[in-house]
């Protein structure tokens, strides 16, 4: 194979320039630069990162510990931390856990550091119980791992419970008198936020909370959730803790014969490929995965280059919530006969 000798010998060079060069160095000229690149094309030579390690100390590789799982939180989010570790010349290595294993993120994290990696991704979304774990890389926490003690720790990502109050405070402003929520499951630290969220806007207007309905993130256990709410005259909005479930609860109300948005308005969270596509297209939160993994990577590459220095400040990333035809004012409240008591007269009332 070829040897950056041979690539300074074709440029023109020393083999310390071209070491500069592939080490993005300064000090070497836009001219030299091309002709090492050139030259490193044409002999079809690529950088060691063995020897390389060997002489940093580093690795340069990340490692990930997320749920193996299809769902489309932790696949998107995944999918965005790779795609945003192309910019930062680290190799990225997965270990995936398994939804209850308690020592799963524990035994994850171990594997990785037996890997000699440098910094590590932890994106374990379930709580599978307490755990100790001692980290001696910087870790980049997104979502609320097991506890851990490591050398630097940082954060990135909004957080579900503001995105939950901007869906349920979007119902709420749309004149509804309260907003019914399908939970996810609640061993996932993001269902507990977005339940979380929901409370908080209903609290913050004096607003009873309405009983929960929880389902696991399918549109089946969404359907079951919208069935049992359909039965309920009261209900007028729905906000539902992802868009598989929030499309199952509008199938069972459109079934039970209430009208999305004139009858019950429903919001998603996620903003799946799909839900602009349904009947009616969802309103929905989106999730900004690829700018959440792109801050947190060059965080943690920060930390593990720069250990003594600050961190770079937080970037806040707005909450975008998009408004499709899910979502309406609520459905005008009839008038009950003198002495008669009517589903209507109970609108806004936690049953």
């Amino acid at each position: 194979m070829p040897r950056s000798v041979d690539v300074a010998r074709m440029a023109g060079v020393s083999q310390k320039t071209v070491s500069r060069v592939f080490n993005d160095e300064p000090y070497v000229s836009v001219e030299v630069r091309r002709r090492v690149l050139e030259a490193a094309e044409a002999l079809g030579y690529r950088l060691n990162n063995a020897a390389r390690a060997l002489a940093s100390g580093r690795t340069r590789s990340i490692g990930v510990v997320t749920l193996g799982t299809a769902l489309y939180g932790p696949v998107s989010l995944l999918m965005g931390i790779e795609r945003a570790a192309r910019n930062t010349g680290y190799a990225i290595r997965v270990v995936n856990t398994v939804e209850g294993d308690p020592a799963g993120a524990a035994g994850a994290v171990d594997s990785l550091l037996d890997q000699g990696v440098d910094g590590i991704v932890i994106s374990e979304p379930i709580d599978e119980g307490p755990a100790s774990t001692r980290v001696d890389v910087p870790v980049l926490v997104l979502g609320a791992p097991p506890s851990f003690a490591a050398p630097r720790v940082v954060t990135a990502g909004v957080s579900s419970d503001l995105m939950a109050r901007v869906a349920t405070e979007h119902l709420l402003d749309l004149g509804h008198a309260t907003v019914h929520h399908v939970a996810g499951p609640q061993r996932w630290y993001a269902a507990r936020d977005r339940l979380e969220g929901w409370r908080a806007a209903l609290a913050a207007r004096g607003l009873d909370q309405p009983p929960v309905v929880e389902g696991d993130w399918s549109a089946a256990s969404g359907y079951a959730a919208g069935r049992e709410l359909a039965a309920d005259p009261v209900v007028t909005a729905v906000f539902a803790a992802n868009d598989d479930m929030a499309i199952g609860v509008i199938r069972a109300l459109l079934e039970a014969g209430r009208r999305v948005p004139d009858d019950v308005s429903v919001v998603g969270f996620d903003d799946i490929p799909l839900s602009a596509f349904v009947t009616p297209p969802l309103t929905t939160v989106r999730q900004p995965f690829d700018a959440v993994a792109e801050e947190g990577l060059n965080l943690l590459v920060h930390a593990i280059e720069k250990p003594e220095a600050d961190p770079p400040p937080a970037i806040d990333q707005p909450v975008d919530l998009i408004v499709r035809s899910s979502t309406a004012p609520p459905p005008p409240r009839t008038t009950p006969a003198r002495g008669r008591r009517t589903p209507s007269s109970n609108r806004g009332l936690s049953r």
